[in-house]
C-alpha cells in the first residue's frame, strides 16, 4: 500500500497543495445546491451586492479546501475528523482563482481509545493566486498509524 500513515506527519511537517482553479460554473452549480444566495448565483444579480461580483459560498471554499487536503495529505486509509475551530473566510473565492493549502502539523499523537491510530492537529490556510488568505481553520483529526496497516 503507498501512501503515509501517522507517523509520517510530525509536528512541524509542512506540506504545500497543488492549485485548484475556481471556475464561474463551479460556484453557481454548487450555489444552486447548498447555498442560493444572489451573491453566489449570478455575476450579474451579485455586482450591485455587498461584495461586488459574484464569489463563491464559504462551504464551497472548504469543500475545495478539503479536496487539496486529501489529495496532499496521500493517506489511503483515510482521515476522519474530529472538529475545527477557527473556521474563517477573510476574503472571497471568485470565478478563475487558483486555490492552494498550506498545511502545518501543530500536534500530533497516538490515539489512547484506538489503537493502530494517531491524531494530528492541523493549521489550514487557503490562499489564491495573489496569497490572499481565502479561508483558515484549525483541525484535529485521526488517521491510520503503521500499526494499523500490519
Amino acid at each position: 500500500m503507498s501512501g503515509r500513515v501517522f507517523e509520517d506527519f510530525p509536528v512541524g511537517t509542512r506540506l504545500d497543495s497543488a492549485t485548484l482553479e475556481v471556475t464561474q460554473r463551479s460556484i453557481i452549480e454548487f450555489a444552486r445546491e447548498f447555498d442560493p444566495q444572489l451573491f453566489h448565483l449570478s455575476a450579474e444579480r451579485a455586482q450591485g451586492s455587498l461584495l461586488g461580483g459574484l464569489v463563491a459560498s464559504g462551504w464551497h471554499t472548504a469543500a475545495l479546501s478539503m479536496r487539496l487536503f486529501v489529495d496532499t495529505m496521500n493517506v489511503p486509509g483515510g482521515i476522519i475528523g474530529l472538529g475545527v475551530d477557527e473556521l474563517r473566510w477573510p476574503n472571497p473565492v471568485r470565478p478563475g482563482d487558483q486555490l492552494r493549502l498550506e498545511i502545518e502539523i501543530t500536534e500530533a499523537r497516538l490515539s489512547r481509545s484506538r489503537p493502530g491510530y494517531g491524531i494530528i492537529r492541523v493549521r489550514n490556510v487557503t490562499k489564491n493566486q495573489r496569497s490572499e488568505v481565502v479561508q483558515s481553520f484549525a483541525a484535529s483529526a485521526m488517521l491510520p498509524s503503521r500499526q494499523s496497516q500490519r
